[in-house]
């Protein structure tokens, strides 16, 4: 699979990368090691976790899985959003409710609404040295290791990173080689005020992109050095929505097929081309993906590396440029 530097950590890793949202969630521990271990064998290097995410346990999940593989992986962690309180309690909940989900795969969206809201938490950094330090301690526990390739500040805006003692912490544990490199996983529309205004913390900006959203200006792209980027969210609720759309749209499906020479009334080759448009589309970035399904790993792992899908996945990214408007 294709390599790229981490930013300016001085490791390379996979341009496709794995993200972590989705272990220790509905399914258990054996399972969720299961994922990493497709994702490995697929190719990819990359993993991207939180101390949130998993209720909590993911972290301590992807340690078991570093155990076997850690000088062969790259991985990012994250401070800024704490795991939730009531953990223990859904823990026991999931334990309860995978059997259910099993028998009735309808109650799936309802339970994890229902788990959303209990485990939302009110608290939220305040982007002290102290607690980064703790959080970050924390991780390193966690994760049983002794260094963390990719420290991002994890939703953090430009009103948050008034302490300058934080930067002088992120900057003397990188010095320390405790962190490889650090930067800022926040939304999209946060970006430009994070960049016009602390463009110390942005060596790595990750947040979300897909094939519909605007192309960005580019008088706004900052002069080199540009910042790393990292990418999520390529399909989830972009896929279903372009997915609903051309289903709906005979019309539009058909002439855009043509154009690209892909059934895109397949949902699998929609997904396949949705995601080779965000790598081919972001060139020096690595592209984030999550599945709770070995099949679909090793399916985007191929479409990661399927040259002959780059010029359709340019034409698709055109097509939905172009015709905005009809979407």
């Amino acid at each position: 699979m294709e390599q790229i530097a981490l930013g300016d950590t001085g490791c390379t890793t996979t341009r496709l990368g794995f993200g972590c949202s989705s272990l220790m969630g509905a399914m258990g521990r054996r399972a969720s090691l299961d994922l990493l271990e497709s994702a490995y064998d697929a190719g990819i290097r990359h993993f991207d976790v939180a101390p949130m995410y998993g209720y909590g346990e993911a972290e301590g999940c992807l340690r078991e899985f570093l155990q076997r593989h850690r000088d062969h992986v790259t991985v990012t962690t994250k401070y800024g959003i704490p795991p939730a309180k009531k953990s223990p309690l859904i823990s026991l909940a999931r334990h309860i409710a995978r059997p259910i989900l099993k028998a009735v795969p309808s109650a799936k969206h309802r339970l994890a609404q229902a788990a959303s809201a209990a485990t939302r938490t009110s608290e939220r950094a305040t982007f002290t040295p102290q607690q980064a330090k703790a959080s970050l301690e924390r991780s390193l526990a966690a994760l049983h290791t002794d260094h963390i390739d990719l420290w991002l500040l994890h939703e953090a805006t430009a009103a948050d990173l008034r302490d300058e003692a934080l930067l002088s912490l992120l900057e003397e544990k990188v010095q320390q080689g405790t962190i490889g490199s650090f930067g800022i996983g926040s939304s999209a529309d946060k970006i430009p005020s994070l960049l016009a205004e602390h463009p110390a913390y942005c060596r790595t900006l990750q947040y979300e992109w897909s094939v519909l959203n605007p192309e960005v200006d580019p008088q706004a792209v900052p002069p080199p050095p540009s910042p790393f980027r990292i990418h999520h969210r390529a399909l989830t609720e972009n896929f279903r929505s372009l997915h609903r759309t051309l289903s709906q749209n005979k019309q539009l499906c058909q002439r855009w097929s043509a154009s690209t020479n892909t059934d895109l009334s397949n949902p699998d080759h929609l997904a396949h081309l949705m995601l080779k448009a965000a790598l081919v589309m972001n060139p020096k970035s690595i592209i984030l993906f999550s599945s709770k399904n070995p099949l679909h790993i090793q399916a985007n792992a191929k479409t990661a590396e399927d040259p002959t899908l780059e010029a359709p996945a340019r034409e698709f990214h055109r097509l939905v440029q172009t015709e905005r408007n009809q979407l």
